[in-house]
């Protein structure tokens, strides 16, 4: 019979941390906390497959799970001596979901389940305090009513802060057990009035009710943003942990909190955390209150004068300082911790590998590493590698002048500069209008996360460290500034006030994520310098990969940045992008227009100084490291002007009639130049550009080699191949150029000649193609668009559709399509190596910096990636762990 429920509690548990798969990562977390004899308080944990059967199965629970579930009810009354629904000694449940992979704050949560009007009073009676009762009851009639019943949480603010007002009361402290009562019948009327129906008072009703709302809470919107964002499969599905409840919000005796067994902005080993006196778990998130250090240490940093939990309560923090070490020694990693005090005793609720920056990830890993707990190749595969994108993200300039206007928490680090908007919704449209936009909210929420992906920075005006605003941007990379409380925003006239200054929608300012600091205006920024815990971890990555990391670079400037972060050579350099500056273009327009191959190489001279000098500048800067140099390959009209405008102003730029330059124009027009007359088509109609290009090569690389003394290798990529035949008529101009060159240098240098694989035709006859190519190139950007028959530049109107409706996972021209472009690559590898053994191999299309991408190259036997300057430490890093990955898949098999 199948088991859909695992129980834990009482120093034993039916799970451990390795059942996160249908455990959920909080399920499992818990079970083993409960088995290394933790205060962790008894529950139960509903497995990911009934979330699976509940959406195959038109959302209803399995068969025997119900009997399930209240067996294990039973087990926990046994433990903690309450009664599920007992009107004298009751037994109150939270329900939480649990991905196997943490989704902090995007599914639904009940607390304080089995308050009824009865409960109730036996509630405040065992507890001699009933304000605590009533203050439970009214949250968790809000919460369920929000999150089972589908009645927005605003509603019930609304009645609270009105309220509030009316008995002249600053906090939701501040009213007492019969205001709390009254409440709660406002609660309940507009329940009844909204939807029809009653407030259930079964306690089992509400169970069903919450348990349903969990696992239809892993479809709503924000959860299947946030799985999008981060790649999480939609199959997996949520688990459901019930837990018996233990309160925080009995008194001052009593708290909640959340820590991190080290800081997630910095990396720093020392605990970092906040918490509530007289509290429940979502008041330390919500922002609603200023929560407090935890340490003694961190209160005097942050200048609060509110005391930390440290000196509130000793002993507490004793304890659970010591469970923060022996978490983190058994996980082997940084932990995210909540925990609640009710009256003096500590019970852990959670456990999980914390959120945390890159520049933390980096500090956390090579510390670790030097104690011991983890391995260099473990620290080596903790660094997510699409993550080092934040650490190129600028920081403010220290000698600038800051026009500080408001100060809050540093809760993610980096600046951004962006104009204000007020809403999710107007930053996700800004994204696409192309501007820069910093999301300014009193508070962020779940339902925000579009918005939040894209601004680039986020300020909130309430709110902690561990706020959900904070929490998510880091997990992003993106800076916040959380709780500036100096500053107010009013969104009804959508300005933000602070320091005498009212800045409205659209108006400039800068955050800075590392300092807390609102700045009014643009402010200049700095890059870092990718040295300490990254270069450690990046030297590691190098001895471990196997394949080389080349650049995409077509100027000096792209070149030298690609050294600076490590790139071991240049694997396409597009040619066509150096005749677009200054005068070239004006050159190339005389070189196309010319009427015959007279004219075309009289223009060619022209460009040849030009082309060589870039080159000779390339070639230095890598110092004897490979460069791949492609010939000529978009279509001629690319060049030439398009608007009756830009004819007119290049006419007379040129002394032409603008008739003859449109007539030219026309001639040359393509009904589908991505097919049409490029590549080593053009080599073959004008073998001249092909000759000067050559030579322009070979003159550079003797250049450099004499310059610097370091051997210069050239590798001439022939675009476009399809027949052997085009090769062999390219390669035989390009031998012509090179034999000529060194003749009148009276210096013989080695280069070869290549081919860039990107038609489907050369990768099924890559064998026939190697016996003139020394090397493939595989150019996945066009090998992806002839291969599928989409054009890259149409793609986006209907790709995210298919993402959406489940007909592909990823976007083919982002990741590698492993299925059908992925095999033509095999098949070209395969083939190419059968005929010349020694044929180097290596990818320079977008997907040279994309990780999975690179993992499938690794596995491919491919030389080398070549990506873009910035995504270079990101090909370095997945190069050494799909490395690694590959030796531990061999010594399995082995």
């Amino acid at each position: 019979m199948r088991k859909w429920v695992y129980t834990f509690g009482d120093g034993k548990a039916e799970g451990r941390a390795g059942d996160r798969e249908h455990l959920g990562g909080k399920g499992a977390n818990l079970a083993e906390m409960a088995s290394l004899g933790l205060p962790v308080p008894p529950g139960l944990t509903i497995i990911t497959d009934v979330c699976t059967y509940y959406y195959e199965n038109g959302r209803t629970l399995p068969e025997g799970m119900k009997k399930e579930v209240l067996a294990g009810l039973k087990g926990m009354e046994e433990i903690t001596g309450r009664g599920f629904g007992d009107t004298t000694n009751p037994l109150l449940l939270s329900v939480r979901s649990g991905a196997r992979t943490s989704m902090p704050g995007m599914m639904d949560t009940v607390l304080n389940l089995g308050l009824n009007d009865e409960t109730v009073e036996a509630l405040g009676h065992n507890a001699g305090d009933a304000r605590f009762a009533w203050d439970s009851y009214r949250r968790f009639i809000q919460m369920y009513g929000d999150v089972v019943m589908g009645l927005g949480h605003e509603a019930f603010e609304e009645i609270l802060e009105d309220e509030k007002a009316r008995l002249g009361h600053d906090l939701d402290t501040d009213l007492s057990a019969v205001e709390w009562q009254h409440v709660v019948g406002l609660y309940k009327a507009l329940i009844e009035e909204e939807l029809g129906e009653p407030f259930p008072q079964d306690p089992l009703v509400q169970l069903w009710g919450a348990i349903g709302a969990v696992f239809a809470s892993w479809m709503n919107p924000r959860a299947i943003t946030y799985r999008h964002l981060h790649a999480i499969p939609a199959e997996w599905g949520t688990a459901v942990t019930v837990q018996a409840m233990v309160f925080g919000n009995l008194g001052s005796t009593s708290a909640t909190g959340v820590a991190f067994t080290r800081n997630p902005s910095t990396g720093e080993k020392a605990l970092y955390g906040e918490f509530l006196v007289n509290a429940q778990g979502e008041d330390v998130v919500a922002g609603i209150r200023t929560p407090q250090s935890i340490t003694e240490a961190a209160r005097i940093e942050s200048g609060s004068d509110k005391p930390s939990l440290e000196k509130v309560m000793p002993e507490a923090f004793a304890e659970f300082r010591s469970i923060c070490d022996k978490l983190e020694a058994h996980y082997r990693d940084m932990q995210d911790l909540e925990f609640t005090i009710e009256r003096g005793k500590l019970w852990m609720l959670q456990a999980r590998s914390g959120k945390r920056t890159t520049k933390a990830a980096m500090k956390i890993a090579v510390d670790m590493a030097g104690e011991g707990l983890i391995s260099e190749e473990e620290a080596v595969m903790r660094i997510e590698p699409s993550s080092l994108d934040q650490l190129l993200h600028p920081t403010i300039d220290p000698r600038v002048e800051r026009d500080v206007i408001g100060a809050g928490l540093p809760a993610s680090p980096g600046a951004a500069t962006g104009e204000i908007v007020f809403t999710a919704e107007e930053a996700v449209i800004a994204e696409e209008e192309g501007r820069k936009v910093i999301l300014v909210r009193v508070e962020t929420s779940p339902e925000d996360i579009h918005g939040m992906h894209a601004a680039e920075g986020i300020l909130t005006t309430r709110g902690g460290m561990t706020s959900h605003a904070a929490v998510v941007a880091r997990g992003m990379g993106i800076p916040c500034v959380a709780g500036a409380g100096n500053l107010r925003v009013d969104l009804r006239n959508e300005v933000l006030i602070g320091a005498g200054v009212t800045l409205g929608k659209g108006d400039v300012i800068t955050i800075d994520g590392s300092t807390g600091q609102v700045l009014k205006g643009r402010v200049a920024m700095l890059q870092p310098e990718l040295s300490g815990d990254f270069a450690q971890l990046m030297d590691w990555a190098d001895r471990t990969r196997r394949m080389t990391v080349r650049t995409n670079a077509d100027t000096p400037t792209d070149a030298r940045a690609a050294r600076s972060f490590g790139a071991e050579g240049i694997g396409l350099c597009r040619t066509e992008h150096m005749f677009f500056e200054g005068m070239r273009i004006q050159v190339m327009r005389e070189m196309i227009l010319a009427a015959d191959e007279e004219g075309r190489r009289r223009a060619l001279a022209k460009l040849l100084p030009m082309q060589r000098s870039d080159f000779t500048e390339l070639f230095e800067i890598m110092h004897g490291l490979p460069v791949t140099i492609r010939l000529l390959d978009p279509p001629l009209h690319e060049f030439l002007p398009k608007t009756d405008e830009e004819i007119a102003e290049v006419a007379d730029a040129m002394g032409l009639e603008p008739q003859l330059l449109r007539q030219r124009v026309d001639a040359l027009h393509e009904f589908n130049p991505m097919l049409g007359h490029r590549g080593c088509r053009l080599a073959i109609s004008y073998p001249e550009i092909a000759e000067m290009q050559a030579r322009a090569i070979f003159e550079a690389a003797i250049e450099a080699a004499r310059e610097t003394g370091a051997a210069v290798v050239p590798e001439i990529m022939v675009p476009l191949v399809g027949l052997k035949s085009e090769l062999d008529y390219v390669k035989a101009a390009i031998d012509r150029v090179a034999q000529e060159v060194m003749t009148e240098a009276g210096l013989q240098i080695s280069y070869l000649v290549g081919t860039m694989i990107e038609l489907p035709r050369a990768a099924l006859r890559a064998h026939v193609i190697a016996e003139v190519a020394e090397f493939f190139s595989f150019g996945t950007n066009d090998l992806t668009q002839t291969t599928f028959g989409i054009s890259r530049d149409d793609a986006s109107s209907f790709i995210t559709t298919y993402q959406r409706k489940g007909i592909i996972e990823h976007d083919p021209f982002i990741s590698l399509d492993f299925d059908g472009v992925g095999e033509l690559i095999r098949i070209a590898a395969e083939r190419g190596r059968q005929t010349r053994p020694d044929m180097k191999l290596g990818i320079c299309g977008e997907h040279g910096g994309d990780p999975a991408s690179i993992h499938f190259c690794e596995g491919a036997g491919l030389d080398y990636v070549s990506c873009s300057p910035f995504r270079v430490p990101i090909a370095r890093l997945s190069a050494a762990q799909a490395a690694i990955k590959a030796n531990r898949s061999g010594r399995s098999a082995g």
